[in-house]
């Protein structure tokens, strides 16, 4: 494959992600995987992993076992004059391979469907993880700008903190040169304008 061609692939598939994403920013939940499955099932798969679920526990086992063994000791000589599948049980091999030929696809099919289910729930992280991401550089970039402002804020109060002194010792050496007399009750006036 020509590198323009993956290239082109890999664009279009960035593409459909971030649409992926703008649509999970704007709705607030999250999928519920195994909800979002359960809904597309057919009554054949959902059987299928009724059977699997069941092949794969130890009931299953424990209920083999003792058919196994029962079979067994019904088609002895001692329990059956003539026994239906005398010993080297090959009806019981037949039924057992009959059985395992019949069990083996229900279980693939499971596991292909639970393989989808894995694709889908980690197409569901990515996009979430994505959408924390998002949220959490554009808290940083909201969190960046609010400190910036406060730099500018300290910045102007301290402009304003020193020209209230230089007005203070303008007061203070006008009041000397002058007398208390002489300020025409400006210095209250100032004072209270740069105090408030």
């Amino acid at each position: 494959m020509p590198k323009k061609d993956l290239a082109e692939i890999l664009i279009s598939d960035e593409n459909e992600r971030e649409k992926k994403i703008h649509e999970l920013l704007r709705d607030r939940r999250s999928l519920n995987i195994n909800i979002e499955m359960s809904k597309r099932l057919t009554t054949g798969q959902k059987a299928a992993d009724k059977m699997a679920e069941f092949a794969g526990s130890w009931k299953f086992i424990i209920f083999f076992m003792l058919l196994v063994f029962s079979w067994g000791i019904i088609n002895t000589k001692w329990i059956l004059e003539n026994p239906f599948d005398p010993y080297p049980y090959v009806f019981l091999n037949l039924v057992l391979a009959c059985i395992s030929s019949i069990q083996a696809p229900i279980i693939m099919m499971s596991q292909n469907r639970e393989a989808q289910k894995e694709r889908l729930r980690a197409e569901n992280e990515y996009l979430i993880n994505m959408k924390s991401e998002i949220i959490l550089e554009d808290l940083h970039m909201r969190i960046d700008n609010i400190l910036q402002r406060q730099r500018l804020l300290e910045d102007e109060l301290e402009h304003l903190i020193g020209l209230i002194g230089a007005l203070r010792q303008e007061i203070a050496l006008g009041r000397e040169k002058d007398g208390e007399k002489n300020t025409g009750g400006e210095e209250s006036r100032l004072y209270n304008r740069y105090n408030k």
